[in-house]
């Protein structure tokens, strides 16, 4: 009888194939989709440019990945093994350890720009090894500060969902900067004439836009991190809150 196929197409609900070509491993062509991802995005990805990138035919890719879609399931665990997350610190360290773990997602999100847009559509990315090892982690970090299982978990969710969302807003504003060809100051004031138009009718923004925008000498970087931490430091106020 022909393997019953899954119920839900993913990587990490096949079973693997127990013989590997020594020179062509799954681990070597996951390594070269995220260095193809890195440099050319996710529209340049294909299992015949990977073969391509690998010296391989797209044939052989198949034999240890079965499809495209499972590769990007594949790379998108491999970036969370980039993440950086803190041994649980008990009830007086847990602040600073969720602190540094959303500090480490978000450089990793920035570090690979197509990450944001294919990681919601990876329906069973929680079954990865490296996102399981994260998440596992993160519960203990939650547990450790008084936090039962079910409120852990939700709490891990809510500052997951936080830095995906500023950063994948940062990540976009970043590839626009870049595809402008010039630096964040100057982009801004290329695109303030327009900007101070549109706000033109909208009192409040306009009067942050001649504040926090306009400033020439305003340090765009030190900027989008001061955003970032004010609300990383909003949602740590709450669950300090619960603690209380």
């Amino acid at each position: 009888m022909p393997d019953k196929q899954p119920a839900v197409p993913s990587v990490w609900v096949r079973p693997r194939k127990g013989r590997e070509q020594p020179a062509l491993s799954r681990e070597r062509i996951v390594t070269e989709a995220v260095g193809l991802l890195d440099a050319e995005g996710i529209d340049a990805l294909s299992m015949r440019s990977l073969g391509t990138r690998l010296g391989a035919g797209a044939t052989s890719l198949y034999r240890h990945v079965a499809s495209k879609d499972e590769l990007i399931e594949l790379a998108v665990d491999e970036v969370f093994g980039e993440l950086e997350v803190p041994e649980a610190a008990g009830p007086d360290g847990w602040r600073d350890a969720l602190a540094a773990t959303a500090g480490s997602l978000r450089a990793m999100v920035l570090r690979h720009p197509w990450f944001a847009s294919v990681v919601g559509q990876v329906g069973l990315a929680y079954l990865g090894p490296h996102m399981m090892r994260m998440s596992d982690r993160l519960l203990g970090v939650l547990g450790a500060a008084g936090f039962d299982v079910t409120e852990a978990d939700r709490a891990m969710k809510t500052l997951v969902a936080y830095v995906m969302g500023m950063a994948t807003s940062e990540a976009a504003w970043l590839n626009l900067v870049a595809q402008s060809g010039q630096d964040e100051g100057e982009l801004l004031r290329t695109l303030m004439p327009a900007a101070e138009q549109a706000v033109r009718d909208h009192p409040h923004l306009r009067a942050f836009y001649a504040t926090a925008v306009k400033d020439p000498a305003r340090d765009h970087v030190r900027r989008r991190d001061e955003d970032f931490d004010y609300g990383l430091q909003r949602l740590l106020d709450g669950l300090r809150a619960r603690l209380g």
